[in-house]
């Protein structure tokens, strides 16, 4: 994800970023199918994925943790 739209990200609610990480999930797991079968084009797309995941999880942690405050 570029910046921009990590800022949008840090914007949305937690149900939307729910939404998101599911989307991202499902993602990964065809990208991952597609390498077990030899079909996959971008190798490099499945370490993107699994970055934007860390950080919508890190995004969804922080507004937990400013929700406590």
């Amino acid at each position: 994800m570029k910046i921009s739209e990590l800022k949008e990200l840090r914007l949305l609610d937690i149900s939307e970023m729910n939404a998101k990480l599911i989307e991202f999930k499902s993602e990964l797991f065809n990208l991952r199918f597609q390498l077990a079968v030899g079909q996959l084009a971008n190798p490099m797309r499945i370490r993107e994925v699994k970055k934007s995941i860390a950080q919508i999880k890190t995004a969804i942690k922080e507004h937990e943790i400013m929700k406590l405050k």
